[in-house]
């Protein structure tokens, strides 16, 4: 599972890099030893996202312990959206507060500083995480597996959804069209210009997939990136 969390990683942050690369030639120009130290980080981050995930896999095949289900009969498909979107909120009320948490004086300095250490961020810093971070966000979606009912399909769009939103919102630029991210839906998404105003002034904006906890909570600053084509 570590092999596949790496190779995932490798596949979708390095297409990601190529294509900014290709569209905005020098945005990352000069950043050659950081984007190293954001691999290594990233490639001890993927082992340690494997070790829960190679239990998920095992209590699936073997001990039937896990929540996930292949028979599109065993649900009424309108559950297949609904568990969706329950994984994805549930993981994002994960993420908005334990990174509230990693921004506190002392877990900033003992893990999280290693993440804003991309400064500015690059395509390869998704998983650029301390491994006291990689364990928290390793955890979420494994634990839920053994209590929300979910489709084996709905799951990989879920980790499908969380690995292009972790590489796209970090790469510095916006690949989402101007209508969708000043739409009235793209209001309530987090895109890269969202999770740049993060990494530019640190206490706000703290969502992965919504913006729902930051308006709720007070800590939604807005966008930073200017506006796409």
């Amino acid at each position: 599972m570590t092999a596949i969390v790496a190779a995932r990683y490798a596949l979708s942050s390095g297409v990601f890099a190529f294509v900014t690369r290709r569209i905005h030639p020098g945005l990352y120009a000069g950043l050659d030893p950081q984007i190293r130290r954001e691999i290594v980080w990233s490639l001890a981050s993927a082992a340690i996202y494997g070790v829960p995930a190679g239990i998920v896999a095992w209590g699936w095949q073997n001990r039937g312990w896990t929540q996930i289900y292949t028979g599109l009969a065993d649900y009424p498909l309108w559950y297949l959206p609904v568990s969706l979107f329950a994984y994805l909120l549930l993981h994002d009320t994960w993420f908005y507060w334990t990174h509230r948490l990693f921004h506190r004086p002392r877990w900033f300095r003992a893990a999280h500083a290693v993440h804003h250490a991309s400064r500015p961020p690059t395509a390869w810093a998704a998983m650029s995480f301390h491994p006291i971070e990689a364990l928290s966000g390793a955890v979420v979606i494994p634990l839920l597996v053994f209590v929300v009912p979910i489709h084996v399909a709905m799951l990989g769009l879920v980790l499908a959804i969380m690995t292009l939103m972790g590489v796209t919102n970090h790469m510095g630029w916006e690949m989402f069209p101007r209508a969708l991210v000043h739409s009235r839906l793209g209001g309530w998404l987090i895109t890269a210009s969202h999770h740049q105003r993060h990494h530019d002034a640190y206490r706000c904006n703290y969502g992965l997939y919504f913006r729902f906890w930051d308006r709720l909570c007070g800590t939604d600053r807005g966008l930073a990136i200017p506006d796409p084509a």
